[in-house]
């Protein structure tokens, strides 16, 4: 015998609070290598300046998004809809 399929919705129970932190050290981050490019900043170091933002960049941006997705992810949730039970599209519209 088959098991009917279940039907599942989704939801994102993602706020701004569970971010805020990530954005704060990026933000952070970037002050700090900004502050490092005006310290290196001069006549004869301008291309040190130019590699240590572009460094810090590329080796930041692929952690942030890592975080960012992963603690999307951790903020889905798939709950079971009943049988009784309708979706929100179709309860909406008459």
């Amino acid at each position: 015998m088959t098991q009917p399929i279940r039907k599942y919705r989704s939801i994102c129970t993602l706020t701004f609070g569970d971010i805020y932190a990530q954005i704060i050290v990026w933000l952070m981050v970037i002050f700090i290598t900004l502050a490092t490019t005006l310290a290196l900043w001069s006549s004869t170091r301008q291309i040190y300046a130019f590699a240590a933002v572009g460094i810090v960049l590329v080796l930041s941006l692929p952690f942030l998004l890592f975080t960012f997705v992963t603690t999307l992810l951790n903020h889905i949730e798939f709950v079971p809809i009943e049988e009784g039970e309708k979706s929100r599209k179709t309860s909406g519209i008459k």
